[in-house]
């Protein structure tokens, strides 16, 4: 019999990892409903990736963010790296990455980068990064160069990223797509009305026109962006949300249970059930997305192999129709 474990997200002494959340008070964090289960991370692959993360000196959202699929995807060699550091310039209210003055950026890790994913032999990566306001221009330079590296190191490698807002970044993101990744994913988190408490340095519809603009500046490139659920939003707000993705035309939308890290962090308000995310799903894809994956489970780059073919047979489907 597999064993199978309840993740706990408590992590580092939360004053060291999160010391701008050291003044707010506790939120008792919730037992975990049976339906949030995972295989303990123990397969042989899961160790090999996890060495060649340390290997190359690189980062993981994975690790970083406490991904409860961490154990799945990495003993299937998934794993999505994020550059620029494991500091984050923001402090949002349900991140576990932490917070503070980041360091230079390392001008090495677009190499590192480009040879981990021809090590791993991947057909199709993500890439993400920490917030770097403290750039003039966001890292969208980096995120180019590290896109490059993996077109030569493995031209057949497909890329997915996953960027910050950008915001105030004048000219961050036509940097950034005119290095032509095949996705170009930034994740809305939540319902506008929840962005004072929950994604307290972000602007909604800067994230939307953002995504907005990849289509401008590229129809080819696929956009997507997801929500956490269970932060207290109402089901009439997700609604809006989708439909503000479809007038940006967002290819792929993601759903997933938003999980606690510490008591430091927002609290849950509710846990969706699996009914409710086959409920979201089927009004998400009713209103025209090429994709969508809701579940509990569900995060940004799970899967993301896998959906990218989805993605590209959906499309030629469409076109197809519209001939």
């Amino acid at each position: 019999m597999s064993q199978r474990i309840t993740i706990d997200h408590r992590s580092a002494p939360t004053t060291l990892r999160h010391p701008e959340k050291a003044h707010r008070p506790d939120n008792p964090i919730q037992r975990k409903p049976s339906w949030i289960r995972v295989k303990a991370p123990n397969h042989p692959v899961y160790h090999e990736t996890r060495a060649l993360m340390r290997e190359a000196g690189l980062v993981t959202v994975c690790e970083e963010a406490a991904c409860p699929n961490i154990g799945e995807c990495w003993s299937q060699r998934h794993a999505t790296m994020m550059i620029m550091g494991e500091i984050c310039t923001r402090a949002c209210a349900f991140c576990n990455v932490t917070t503070g003055m980041p360091k230079h950026l390392d001008a090495d890790e677009p190499r590192r980068v480009g040879e981990a994913v021809a090590k791993l032999g991947l057909r199709h990566v993500v890439i993400t990064s920490v917030d770097r306001d403290d750039l003039e221009d966001g890292g969208a330079e980096h995120f180019a160069q590290v896109i490059r590296s993996i077109r030569q190191t493995s031209p057949d490698t497909t890329i997915e990223i996953l960027t910050p807002d950008f915001l105030r970044k004048d000219g961050a993101l036509e940097v950034v797509v005119a290095a032509r990744p095949d996705v170009f994913n930034h994740n809305i988190e939540t319902v506008p009305r929840l962005y004072p408490s929950i994604r307290p340095g972000a602007r909604y519809y800067q994230s939307v026109r953002l995504l907005d603009g990849v289509k401008k500046l590229d129809p080819s490139i696929f956009t997507k962006s997801g929500l956490m659920l269970g932060l207290g939003e109402e089901r009439m707000e997700v609604a809006q949300v989708m439909d503000d993705f479809r007038i940006a035309d967002v290819d792929f939308l993601t759903l997933g249970q938003y999980l606690q890290p510490s008591a430091k962090h927002a609290a849950v308000e509710k846990f969706i059930t699996p009914d409710e995310f086959d409920g979201y799903a089927a009004a998400a894809r009713s209103k025209g997305f090429l994709q969508v994956s809701a579940s509990p489970l569900t995060r940004s780059s799970y899967h993301a192999d896998s959906d990218f073919a989805k993605l590209q047979a959906a499309r030629n489907s469409r076109l197809k129709e519209s001939l």
